[in-house]
């Protein structure tokens, strides 16, 4: 493995991995600042800065930034999540160092005019509106709501049309000022990749990045609960989860394994029993998220409403006898499932870029690829047991949109699962 981490003076760090035989380069600059760090007035904030990154500075127009990248063949993007926000390029290695400074001027620069302000509000209203109408994505908003009840972590990332219509200049320039900081940022290349000379570029490109690390977030506090959104449609959208763990914790990779064992394809259990053996949904799956101090894993599932009263307590069935009787085939499989997953990202650069960078901000180093899948290869059959047992005791959460009626209650999940 051929990465190369620096840190400059003002903590920025600069992480880097070199793929042969490439002609191109994905490059991005992450920064810990994702929804979870907003403060109840701010709520959205995190994902408007994203789309204003890209609406002028004070040396580019809006139409200047697209054209400039565009022109040398390479593409620009940016993503909100939870606990970070990311913005990336893709460029011809020629053109690394364009695409470096077109970052740091979209992420130091930026003008934030009035104008193009109000403007991309109107657009973030209809994405949250889009959200409203896809009750599939709408189900995994209200399912973070309840697990994490008041609490920044919980909220949906796009914010709320109230919070939103309240933005201003100031309220960003402020969000800014804490949270954009070189010791909360990393800059992770991948592909036709000279660290050196990326090293360098960073410098220059990045010296008006304030010093120091962002301010902290509030712990996050698992409660669970339940809401159910009544709609006229043709299906029950269900989410069902638990408490699960976080990136740093022993037993993560272990309950990532049950997780993919249980959800994670064809020949997982709830597609076996709830789809193949019992036509009960099209889509089943599970899964397990982890954050820097919590995690959520569960399932999600739609299905016609004559099949939900069926449906839960199958799924539920399928979830606590894999805690006890999980086969090592099963886990065998699950695991090569999970190795995959991780290692495909060695072939791509952009997938790369992203990998390197996170890990950095999460670890403060990059996990090589054969620590990872030794931790995956360790993991016993009891242990991944174990560790699906203990998410299955923590408290239910419920999420459901569409004809939920007879969608289980946390208290009845409870006693479904019994003492596993």
């Amino acid at each position: 493995m051929s990465v190369e981490i620096t840190t400059l003076p003002s903590g920025l760090r600069i992480v880097t991995d070199r793929l042969d035989n490439l002609e191109t380069v994905s490059l991005g600059v992450w920064v810990a600042a994702g929804s979870r760090h907003e403060r109840p007035r701010e709520h959205g904030l995190s994902h408007l800065l994203e789309h204003m990154a890209f609406k002028g500075t004070r040396k580019r127009s809006a139409r200047d930034i697209a054209e400039e990248i565009e022109t040398a063949g390479g593409d620009l993007n940016a993503a909100t999540s939870v606990e970070q926000t990311a913005y990336y390029a893709h460029v011809l290695a020629g053109d690394t160092h364009l695409a470096l400074d077109i970052l740091a001027d979209i992420l130091t620069e930026s003008t934030f005019d009035p104008q193009e302000l109000e403007r991309e509000k109107g657009v973030i209203l209809q994405e949250i509106s889009a959200v409203q109408d896809t009750p599939d994505d709408l189900v995994f908003d209200l399912f973070n709501a309840a697990a994490f009840p008041d609490q920044p972590i919980g909220s949906p990332i796009l914010g709320t049309p109230d919070r939103v219509v309240s933005f201003d200049r100031g309220m960003i320039a402020a969000y800014l000022e804490n949270h954009y900081r070189s010791g909360a940022t990393t800059v992770g290349a991948a592909g036709a990749v000279d660290h050196a000379a990326i090293v360098a570029s960073v410098a220059k490109a990045f010296a008006n990045l304030p010093g120091h690390a962002a301010q902290s977030v509030l712990p996050a506090r698992y409660v669970g609960g339940e809401t159910r959104v009544k709609r006229r449609l043709e299906q029950a959208h269900v989410v069902i989860g638990f408490e699960g763990l976080p990136y740093k914790n022993q037993d993560h990779y272990a309950l990532n394994v049950f997780a993919n064992a249980v959800g994670g394809g064809m020949s997982s259990r709830l597609f076996q029993e709830v789809r193949e053996k019992r036509g009960l949904a099209y889509v089943i799956n599970a899964f397990h998220w982890a954050y820097a101090d919590t995690g959520l894993f569960g399932f999600y599932a739609a299905t016609a409403q004559k099949h939900v009263a069926e449906l839960t307590p199958v799924a539920l069935d399928c979830l606590a006898a894999a805690a006890s009787d999980l086969s090592e085939a099963e886990v065998q499989r699950a695991k090569a499932q999970m190795k995959v997953s991780i290692l495909t990202a060695l072939e791509s650069p952009t997938a790369r870029a992203e990998q390197i960078a996170r890990q950095v901000l999460a670890f403060d180093r990059v996990l090589t690829r054969e620590e990872i899948v030794e931790k995956i290869d360790n993991l016993s059959v009891a242990a991944i047991r174990a560790a699906g047992a203990a998410a299955l005791q923590t408290r239910p959460t419920v999420a459901a949109v569409g004809p939920v009626a007879k969608v289980y209650s946390p208290d009845r999940i409870s006693e479904r699962l019994g003492s596993i």
